[in-house]
Order: structure tokens, then C-alpha cells, then sequence
């Protein structure tokens, strides 16, 4: 938290960087200026069309980019999440259009109402910092004022829509008492557990038998097409021992660059936070003498750090027992440094409050003005010379290879040696084969099913910052297996199935027995040589030990105690088990619960409700002609992220 205040106007840009993330993410659709405001463009670049609105091409692309770059889904998983998102997008903008045909309209005051809800930032103190830094940040993000406002209004006009559908959304107090029965009510399970790997021992297969079923299904036997390989391996462990910084180099950037390293009047400072942000006046007069009472016991000698670490709002200091480092005069909120840089070493603040809350500060130590020395930065600046010059060499390293050696395959191996680089060859591979350094990499699999003799990968990254890039020497073209090539692979194939047939039975007769002795799993279980566990009382969303999630035993819950369930399939075991009890809830403990759950079905059905609702304003939409969507263009794009 104290990075908020550390700097208005960083705060602000995080802050507002955040809103536009979440907007543009998760909510509103305009990302991309002119992109979402009935702009035009080719049809071949028209995604879709809502009314005489346009969803471009690269307003999605530019979406999904913002989304990557932001985290929300790995690189890798782009084929799965961009059919979600460009339907998503479709949906959310036909909301829209669809309220405005209905005459709902955001204000200019319902939008500066907006944005200071969601960014109180941009009004300390009740002020607003001023349309240059507002704009400023927004063009950071390639927006101006009315763009970014216009993508507010659509989410106004969104939520309006979703209020409305939401409206008559009831929750009586017996669905409560019915979730709470179901979420509370606990069961016993007695079970016995059949693995295979018991019964593997019993499932042999004989020599005849593998060459049996060989020369039956010999046909579906064949080895694929394999290449050999040489691998070329650029390590930036290997070519930075070739690396050299000299300290006069690293002195003339300093020299250079002085202006980098000076610092300003610092003081060294921890401080306890209470946050009274957005807290309404009764709750802040409750915080202030809190704080209050913390305060007297530092000056009665309580240790600050832990005091810090228990009460603090401030989450990325409090774990640091309070402490933020060295703070510059100039960088921080004026109450904050005020009484910073007025404490002497080791001093004790009063409460200070800032529009964050109040707090403690005290003053650990305090520097003034100056030029960092070059001994003092000297090894900093000479890593960081260090690593930008191994950069460096691996680029002009990897660059220089991959010319060599297209231009003369055959020579890879004396071409690696004169540029220090690791040769590692590869007898025999096929797509989806694990490869020396890359392991099975998606990028080098079509590369591994498709390249001619000769032919040279383009560079791959591997793990601990390596580049591969791989050379065909040889192609081993498919061909029938012959039967030493597959006889392990039929062994364990028939051992498998039959493993798994002798478990069905096996469970099956344990299950007859237990019916037969009245419902006594336990004898029954005894009888041929197994042996029954009893669980500890679960509820639905508990685990039973050995078989994991209690919900992956439906009937425990689903039939009467004594009775008998099985046989379950739970991973390659199979379970034989029988209620011992039902535990129903305590209904004493429903009030203290009765709120949240109530929210938490209200939720439930408002996402269930919500999803039908703009699914019928869409498909309305479509039927009108009001929606249209270019399926040609949609399936290029997509599979774009496919490939």
C-alpha cells in the first residue's frame, strides 16, 4: 500500500492502469481508439456488426495481446481463452446496443461518478489532480478523455441491463435451510479399496499369447517416420565465461551517467498503518483510537515490528515488520514526509494522518544529499554491464550460427566448436519424442515431423535461458514394427486389460458377498483377504483419505446409511463401500450462516440468470438482423491462434 502513497503521480498511473486492465478485460469492449465507435474498415477485417456498430479484427487481437501481457491467461493457452473472449465481446457489446434501443442513457455526472468510485485516486482530497495527468495516463494506453469516457458510459449502460434482468431475483428462507443441510450434513463411509497394482501380479501374459495378438493386429504395429538429429545448443552460462567487464569501462559509464547516482535527502522509515480510506466517519473515530492505543504501547516499550506485522494495513511492509527503506524527500505525501524527515534517528512519530489513514512512523536513520561513489555502485553497474554484454554475445552468437550453418549444414558441428557452442546429436526421433534440452516442445514438433535432410530449425528457446535450433542428418522412413520392436509394449498392454477385468470381477464378488452376510463390508472384506477402512464424518466438499474428494461417492450422501455402493472407478482402483452414518446439519449454527449463504445462491443465480438473459438479447439480436457475425473472418482468427 505505501507504493500509493509514495508518489501521486505514479499512484495515479497504476491505479487508473488497473481500471482501463479490468475495464477492457473483463467488462467494456472498446480497446482500441476508433476501433469500437462505428468505425469502418474492410469487410475482410469486420468481425461482427451491432447495428451500425464495428468489431474489428484488431480490436480483438489487441484485446487478447492486452490480456496476455497482463497475465490473465499464459501465451501458450491462447487457442482455448480467444474463443471465449470474442464471445464474450460480441455478447457484452450487443448488451449494450441493446440499451440503448431501450432509451438507457449515462449522463456525463453518472460517468465522473463512475470513475471516482473506481479510482478515488484521482480525487485526493476531494480534488481532482488536473486534466493534464488524466489525459496523460490515458495516452499511455493509446486513449484519450472521450474514448476512455465512452468505454465507461457503455459499462454504465451494461450494468444498467444486468440490474434489470436481476431485479425480481429472490432467495427464500428455504432454499437457505436446504443449501445449509446440503453444504453441513456429514456422512461415515466404510470402504475397501481394490488397486490394480495388487492385482497385476495375477494378471499374466505368456510369450504365445504377445505373438498371438501381434500377428492379429499386426497392421495397427507400425514405427513412424523418424529423423535423426544434431542439435546446436546456445548457453548463456557458456559464452558469459568469455565475457570480460573491465573496470574502465564501467568507470566511463559512470562518469557518463553521475546523474543516475545521486540520491537525495533519504530517510530511512517504518511506519504502522491504519487504513481509514472510504471508511465511513463512526468506523474512522473506532480506527483513530486504535491507533491511539498502539501508539502508547510503542512508548511504553512494545516491540514496533511485531506490533507492525499484527496491525499494519500497509501488506507489503507489515511482512518486514513495518519497514519501508529509504524514502526520498520529494516522493511521498507532504504529511508523510513532514514528519519523516523532522523525526531524529531512532524517534517515535505522534499519529500522522494522511488521506490513507493514520500512522506510525519512526525514523531509523537519515542521509543527506549526495553522489553515490564509484566504489559504492561499482559492482552493481559492472553486473548489469555484464549481463546486457552476454545479451549481446548471445544474439550476435545466435545470429552469426544460424547464418553459418544454413548455408552449410554438413559443417554444424565445426561451425558450433568454433562459436563455443554445445553439440548434442540425436540418434532417432519422431513428433512427440522428448528431445535433449527441449524436452517435448510444441514449437520444434512440426520442425521434428516435416523437415527435409539438410534442413535447419529456426531457434527455440529451452529451459535456463538456451537456444536450440536443430539440423537434419538422416530420415528413417515409417515401416512395419517388428515384433521385438513392440512385444513390450503388447506385454503390458494385455497385462493391463487383463489386470483390469480380474479387478471388475474381484470387486463385483466382494460386493455379492457383502450382500449375502446382511451388509458386513467388513467380514465380507476379510473373508478374501482385504481389508476395510472407516472414514472420518465428511461433508460434501470434505476428502476421504485414500480416495480423495467426498463428492466422487455420490451415493454417500444419496442413500440411507447401511446401504451398499460400488463398485466406483477411483483412479485405476476400484472402491467397494457402505454408509455407516448420516450426520444431519446442525441447524443451531444456520443463523450465523444464513446471510452469507443466502448471498452466495443470490450470486449463483444471478450469473445463471444474467447468462440467459444476454443470451436471449443476443440470439433476438440475430434473428432481427441486428447481429451479425462474419464466420469466415471468425474462423481465420481463430485459427490463427491455433497454429
Amino acid at each position: 500500500m505505501f507504493d500509493v502513497f509514495r508518489s501521486r503521480d505514479k499512484a495515479v498511473r497504476y491505479l487508473l492502469s488497473a481500471l482501463l486492465m479490468l475495464v477492457a478485460l473483463s467488462m467494456v469492449t472498446y480497446l482500441i481508439p476508433g476501433s469500437g465507435y462505428g468505425s469502418g474498415g474492410s469487410a475482410d477485417n469486420v468481425l461482427a456488426k451491432i447495428g451500425d456498430d464495428k468489431i474489428s479484427v484488431r480490436e480483438v487481437q489487441m484485446r487478447l495481446q492486452t490480456a496476455v501481457r497482463n497475465k490473465q491467461f499464459p501465451p501458450d493457452m491462447m487457442q482455448y481463452y480467444a474463443p471465449q473472449m470474442v464471445d464474450q465481446l460480441i455478447t457484452e457489446r450487443a448488451v449494450q446496443y441493446q440499451a440503448e434501443r431501450m432509451g438507457f442513457r449515462a449522463s456525463d455526472t453518472d460517468t465522473v461518478e463512475a470513475i471516482r468510485r473506481e479510482v478515488p485516486q484521482l480525487f485526493p482530497n476531494g480534488g481532482f489532480v488536473g486534466k493534464d495527468v488524466y489525459a496523460g495516463v490515458l495516452s499511455q494506453q493509446n486513449l484519450s478523455i472521450p474514448e476512455f469516457e465512452h468505454m465507461i458510459k457503455n459499462q454504465i449502460l451494461l450494468n444498467r441491463m444486468r440490474s434489470m434482468a436481476l431485479e425480481s431475483l429472490v432467495v427464500s428462507n428455504l432454499d437457505v435451510e436446504q443449501e445449509f443441510q446440503k453444504r453441513n450434513e456429514k456422512a461415515v463411509a466404510e470402504y475397501v479399496k481394490l488397486p490394480t497394482q495388487k492385482i497385476q501380479s495375477e494378471a499374466q501374459v505368456s510369450s504365445d499369447e504377445i505373438r498371438q495378438h501381434f500377428e492379429k493386429n499386426r497392421a495397427s504395429y507400425q514405427t513412424p517416420e523418424k529423423r535423426g538429429l544434431l542439435l546446436v545448443v546456445v548457453d548463456p552460462r557458456v559464452l558469459e565465461q568469455s565475457v570480460v567487464v573491465g573496470e574502465d569501462r564501467a568507470r566511463k559509464i559512470y562518469e557518463q551517467n553521475k546523474d543516475n547516482y545521486r540520491t537525495g535527502e533519504r530517510a530511512h522509515v517504518r511506519h504502522i498503518l491504519l487504513n481509514t480510506a472510504d471508511k465511513p466517519k463512526e468506523e474512522v473515530d473506532k480506527i483513530q483510537k486504535k491507533a491511539e492505543a498502539l501508539l502508547k504501547q510503542i512508548q511504553g516499550g512494545a516491540d514496533f515490528a511485531d506490533l507492525a506485522a499484527k496491525n499494519s494495513d500497509d501488506p507489503d511492509s507489515k511482512v518486514k515488520g513495518g519497514d519501508l527503506g529509504f524514502i526520498e524527500r520529494g516522493r511521498t505525501v507532504a504529511e508523510f514526509e513532514a514528519s519523516a524527515f523532522s523525526l531524529k534517528p531512532k524517534e517515535i512519530s505522534n499519529l500522522v494522518k494522511t488521506q490513507y489513514g493514520f500512522h506510525i512512523l519512526q525514523t531509523l536513520e537519515k542521509q543527506e544529499a549526495r553522489l553515490r561513489p564509484f566504489e559504492e555502485v561499482k559492482a552493481q553497474l559492472t553486473g548489469e554491464l555484464r549481463k546486457q554484454a552476454v545479451a549481446d554475445k548471445v544474439q550476435t552468437t545466435l545470429d552469426q550460427a544460424l547464418s553459418e550453418v544454413k548455408k552449410n549444414p554438413q559443417e554444424a558441428e565445426q561451425i558450433a566448436k568454433k562459436l563455443n557452442l554445445i553439440v548434442t546429436p540425436v540418434e532417432k526421433a519422431s513428433s512427440g519424442d522428448p528431445i535433449p534440452h527441449l524436452g517435448v516442445n510444441r514449437d520444434f514438433q512440426e520442425f521434428l515431423t516435416s523437415a527435409k535432410k539438410g534442413e535447419v530449425s529456426q531457434p527455440v528457446q529451452a529451459p535456463g535461458n538456451k537456444t536450440v535450433m536443430g539440423i537434419v542428418r538422416e530420415i528413417f522412413p515409417a515401416h512395419p514394427a517388428a515384433f521385438e520392436e513392440v512385444q513390450g509394449q503388447i506385454r503390458m498392454t494385455l497385462m493391463t486389460g487383463k489386470a483390469t477385468k480380474l479387478l471388475e470381477q474381484r470387486a463385483k464378488d466382494l460386493l455379492e458377498k457383502a450382500k449375502a452376510l446382511g451388509g458386513d463390508l467388513k467380514k465380507a472384506a476379510q473373508s478374501m483377504g482385504m481389508e476395510a477402512a472407516t472414514s472420518a464424518a465428511v461433508t460434501r466438499n470434505g476428502a476421504i483419505e485414500g480416495l480423495g474428494s467426498a463428492s466422487s461417492v455420490p451415493d454417500l450422501f444419496a442413500k440411507p446409511a447401511g446401504a451398499l455402493w460400488g463398485p466406483l472407478q477411483v483412479g485405476d482402483a476400484r472402491v467397494v463401500g457402505k454408509v455407516v452414518s448420516r450426520i444431519p446439519a446442525d441447524l443451531g449454527e444456520l443463523a450465523a450462516q444464513r446471510d452469507s449463504i443466502r448471498q452466495e445462491i443470490k450470486q449463483q443465480r444471478a450469473r445463471e440468470r444474467n447468462a440467459l438473459f444476454e443470451d436471449g438479447i443476443r440470439q433476438q439480436l440475430e434473428k432481427e438482423g441486428k447481429l451479425k457475425i462474419n464466420q469466415d473472418v471468425l474462423k481465420r482468427l481463430l485459427a490463427g491462434y491455433r497454429s
